[in-house]
């Protein structure tokens, strides 16, 4: 099944626009300089090429257009073609899609848990809960940012994509669940990060329309941007600069839905660069892919080292996630995290509802599991009949849409990392990635205080009307056990122990980073340290996800470092 996906989807997907009879362009209108890369020339030139057209190579290409002329490559499609796909009631859908032209792509750590990366102009803002939450003050000194610029530079975003969620049944009674078992203060609406109960912005309208880090391309410069979708770049090419004595990126190679090669060259300007905003998962992948990474690890791998950086692909880490579902005796509104209680204690509580699968949730999860296993050649340890006993008391746990909610926790960090290694040269291929959930004992302790937050609130008098009172929290407990919720082995004292029902039922928040980090990988203004006119600007380059949810703090570092490099670009031409 891999191998026939490889072979075929991208050049049917190709051919099904030619045959439909309108170019790639014609059936997305909304940006007249994006177009599908079967249509690029074989070579190209421009003065920055961004790797990724994420949630950071999207602000970031807007903002650089406004001085110079910018290629964004994009390995993904638009998320315009079918709007309805990304909708808030298609959330679960939309990320757990494992078709061909879907905008997530599933991978399995080796922590055995069910992951996916974004496939899609947008990045993660299309495919995420729309949290939206800035990082706080303390976090964006550390990062040695310009606080003034920071704070400009979100509120350039949310001019855009940014809104106050609409707070009904669910959500109010989380939010005054927290309030009541103290998480306190309450904050209100506030996007800022403060330690208490409040309301977070979303990026879902108020008709539950969601809005991306695509929607920040409105800002781009239209004659000096353009945007290539299905775009995958295979390497970064690199010349010897004799004068700095080290390697010097100037171009890069991408390859179309036919697997036709494309080259893109940096105008020969000292300025220019190229930039790779790959995510957290791609970006350290195409650095190994392209000769910079640990040698002894490329030279398995038959690549040729540009430069010995045994830290790339270190560091990388996600920050787990353990939830308990509530069945509901009334009805439930759909919703995806708006409110969050800020613990002292490091753990972070959110909730959402009404979700739906499309069928059996339980089995729709295994499936998936499955699929994925079978393409990775991975075991996915599922015993041969997933348990449902338990299911048969809680109907609703077993139906396409979620007759109640989750209430969820993520520790702040984490601690725990891991590292990426290459399986294959391939750039659309997952590479192997290994977060280490919980081997930092602290970790754990946040997950334990964070789930004895969510039995409080779900037994305060806040939440009551949501719950069954014959129904204990423990046998809610009792069932997350018998969900195939990921692939690890499960013990029967974690029924008894929170610490092991932690370790057996964490899942992922899709917050991953690391693997190009600052300090290590690159420097203060995220260039590749011993390279010349190559930054990583994602969050590979984190050491800590900012706040509750990451996606503000990567818009806005799009937006932040297009300011700082083309001022410093205007004033070096000045000279």
């Amino acid at each position: 099944m891999g191998w026939w996906l490889k072979q075929f989807t991208l050049p049917f997907l190709a051919w099904s626009l030619i045959f439909n009879g309108l170019s790639y362009s014609e059936q997305v209108p909304k940006y007249t300089f994006m177009k599908d890369a079967t249509s690029a020339p074989p070579i190209l030139s421009y003065d920055y090429i961004i790797i990724g057209g994420g949630t950071c190579g999207c602000p970031l290409a807007a903002t650089l257009s406004q001085g110079a002329r910018v290629l964004v490559l994009e390995r993904g499609g638009s998320p315009y073609i079918n709007p309805e796909k990304i909708d808030i009631n298609n959330f679960v859908n939309s990320l757990s899609d494992i078709t061909p032209s879907s905008f997530a792509q599933q991978f399995i750590s080796r922590d055995g848990v069910l992951n996916a990366r974004a496939r899609v102009l947008g990045g993660g803002s299309v495919l995420n809960a729309g949290f939206y939450s800035r990082a706080s003050s303390k976090y964006i000194r550390e990062s040695g940012w310009n606080e003034t610029l920071a704070k400009e530079s979100y509120k350039w975003v949310e001019k855009k994509v940014v809104f106050e969620p609409p707070m009904m049944q669910w959500q109010s009674a989380v939010r005054n669940g927290l309030i009541e078992v103290g998480v306190l203060p309450y904050n209100g609406f506030n996007l800022d990060h403060m330690h208490g109960t409040k309301v977070g912005g979303t990026i879902f309208d108020k008709n539950g329309k969601r809005h991306t880090a695509a929607d920040l391309l409105e800002y781009a410069e239209p004659r000096r941007i353009s945007v290539y979708l299905h775009a995958t770049v295979h390497k970064i090419l690199f010349n010897y600069n004799t004068e700095k004595r080290r390697p010097q990126a100037y171009g890069v190679i991408f390859k179309d839905a036919f697997g036709i090669m494309h080259r893109a060259y940096l105008n020969k300007k000292s300025k220019n660069e190229i930039i790779l905003s790959a995510g957290a998962i791609g970006s350290p992948q195409l650095l190994m892919l392209s000769g910079i990474g640990p040698a002894s690890h490329l030279h398995v791998h038959g690549i040729k080292v540009v430069l010995d950086q045994p830290l790339v692909g270190q560091g990388m880490a996600d920050n787990p996630m353990n939830v308990v579902v509530v069945p509901s005796p009334i009805p439930v509104e759909v919703s995806l995290v708006q409110t969050v209680g800020i613990t002292r204690f490091g753990s972070f509580i959110e909730a959402a509802s009404g979700l739906s699968f499309g069928h059996s949730w339980s089995e729709r999860l295994q499936g998936i599991f499955e699929f994925v296993s079978n393409q990775t050649l991975q075991h996915s340890m599922f015993p041969t009949k997933t348990k449902e006993s338990i299911a048969d008391t809680i109907g609703s746990l077993t139906n396409p849409t979620l007759k109640g909610g989750v209430i969820l926790e993520k520790i702040m960090g984490p601690r725990s990392t891991g590292h990426l290694e290459l399986l294959t040269n391939n750039p659309n291929d997952n590479p192997s990635v290994t977060f280490n959930y919980f081997k930092d004992p602290a970790d754990l302790r946040m997950c334990v205080e964070g789930m004895k937050t969510i039995i409080d609130v779900i037994n305060s008098n806040a939440f009551s009307k949501f719950r069954y009172h014959n129904m204990p929290v423990q046998a809610l407990i009792d069932f997350m056990l018998h969900l195939p919720m990921n692939s690890r082995p499960k013990h029967s004292s974690a029924a008894y122990s929170l610490e092991q029902y932690c370790i057996d039922t964490v899942l992922t928040i899709w917050h991953y980073h690391g693997g190009c980090q600052s300090g290590k990988v690159v420097d203060h203004n995220f260039k590749v340290i011993g390279v010349e006119a190559l930054r990583v600007i994602d969050g590979s380059t984190f050491y800590r996800s900012p706040g509750t949810n990451p996606q503000a703090t990567v818009m806005m570092l799009g937006r932040y470092m297009g300011e700082k490099i083309l001022k410093k670009r205007f004033f070096h031409g000045k000279k």
